[in-house]
């Protein structure tokens, strides 16, 4: 029971995960090019595939052969690069979808396939995996343990994304009969959004 119980928690903790803020915008950019509902939880599905991919091999790897250089100042710091690859990542996604017409048109099925999803996803994971590893590594002394710990936070991001993507998609579907004006002004708004956001990142981890 003591070691089921981690493992649990570790899940709930994942959902938690997936609905962040960068992640909620990143997802939010992706779906909002669908007009189908069961396409943007798919994405949402693909998304913490993705994160989950990165997360817990490169999190085993560092758990399995024990990288104590992790506690270190200087690598601890390199996390914040991680993180400004994300916020550059959310600064292309905002200005992709403001330079591209197309996105401000009636939805219309794009043509990328969940394959970009999934890209943004091992970005995401590529960028928390060292904080969250550090985390583990200092609450569970079983490296094992520690790996399977980062298995069941992976499923559950993958659940809460799944989730997450079907809400935010909401108004972008065929039965949300929204004027054009109105939906112009949601992508534009969630696209400045994701600029802002994303150049608000870089700024934190590089500059401050």
């Amino acid at each position: 029971m003591q070691t089921l119980m981690p493992l649990m928690f570790a899940s709930l903790v994942g959902m938690g995960h997936a609905f962040e803020a960068d992640h909620l915008i990143a997802v939010g950019n992706i779906v909002s090019k669908r007009d189908s509902w069961l396409l943007a939880m798919k994405d949402g599905l693909y998304w913490g595939l993705g994160h989950t991919t990165t997360i817990v091999l490169l999190g085993s790897l560092i758990i399995l052969s024990q990288v104590i250089f992790l506690h270190s100042t200087s690598y601890q710091a390199g996390f914040g690069y991680f993180e400004a690859g994300v916020g550059l990542m959310l600064v292309v996604m905002g200005i992709s979808r403001l330079t591209n017409k197309q996105n401000f048109s009636r939805n219309r099925t794009p043509r990328y396939q969940h394959s970009y999803a999934y890209t943004v996803g091992l970005i995401h994971g590529l960028a928390g995996s060292g904080a969250l590893v550090v985390s583990i590594m200092g609450k569970i002394e079983d490296p094992w343990l520690g790996v399977a710990y980062l298995v069941m936070f992976g499923v559950g991001s993958i659940l809460g994304m799944f989730v997450a993507a079907g809400l935010v998609n909401i108004p972008f579907t065929q039965r949300m009969k929204i004027g054009r004006n109105v939906r112009m002004g949601m992508v534009l708004a969630s696209s400045v959004l994701c600029v802002a956001y994303g150049g608000w990142m870089m700024y934190e981890n590089l500059l401050l």
